[in-house]
């Protein structure tokens, strides 16, 4: 046999290992969070699940649709003021857990919507921002325990949300708020009256 035959038995064979050499797995980046149409794509920082801010229309217009718990991406850092819990009821009926900087935000039940008799509280809240320009908030979307627990949770979502646009609207810049939900997990009122539901269903801002 020639070298000539035996290179053209052996260039079908070469061949073929080149072509399933270029069809191996071929190498992925490690999973670095975020996803497409996320809540807070432009606050930057680490990013860690998928949520999104288009939501389909829902039973009170703000929307129902699939959404996540923190549209931070980082789980939700708490709020800074924890100590609201030990003060009084009165206190808590007028701060929430806000920082003292802001003012908490109250919902109607099944509600997203800023309602006209807040809108002082998120102006107050949004002159703070302008007249502060290197302070940054957290808004904490909550609900009160009636529900399901991932309904609440996307409605606390949708609060939060929307007193953010709020803000985005009174000229806050996007990357100076990030928001949470937390639903109905952290009632400030462990009762169930129709007061203590009322104050449940707030959205506070903190400080960072």
């Amino acid at each position: 046999m020639n070298a000539s035959f035996r290179l053209l038995l052996a260039a079908p064979l070469i061949a073929t290992l080149l072509f399933l050499g270029g069809c191996g797995p071929k190498a992925v980046s490690p999973y670095a969070g975020g996803g497409g149409g996320g809540t807070d794509s432009t606050t930057g920082g680490n990013r860690m699940g998928t949520i999104s801010e288009e939501f389909s229309p829902g039973m009170d217009g703000g929307g129902g649709g699939t959404e996540g718990l923190d549209s931070t991406g980082r789980g939700g850092s708490g709020s800074l003021y924890g100590d609201a819990d030990q003060q009084s009821d009165a206190y808590k009926r007028e701060h929430g857990r806000s920082s003292p900087e802001f003012k908490p935000v109250y919902f109607d039940y099944d509600q997203s919507r800023i309602r006209s008799d807040q809108i002082p509280s998120m102006e107050h809240n949004g002159m703070y921002l302008k007249n502060n320009p290197s302070a940054r908030v957290l808004i904490e979307g909550n609900t009160d325990s009636r529900g399901t627990n991932e309904y609440n949770l996307a409605l606390g979502e949708r609060r939060a949300v929307s007193a953010k646009n709020y803000l985005r609207e009174f000229g806050i810049e996007e990357n100076r708020i990030r928001t949470v939900s937390y639903g109905e997990e952290r009632p400030l009122f462990t009762g169930s009256s129709e007061d203590d539901y009322a104050h449940n269903r707030r959205a506070d801002f903190i400080r960072e």
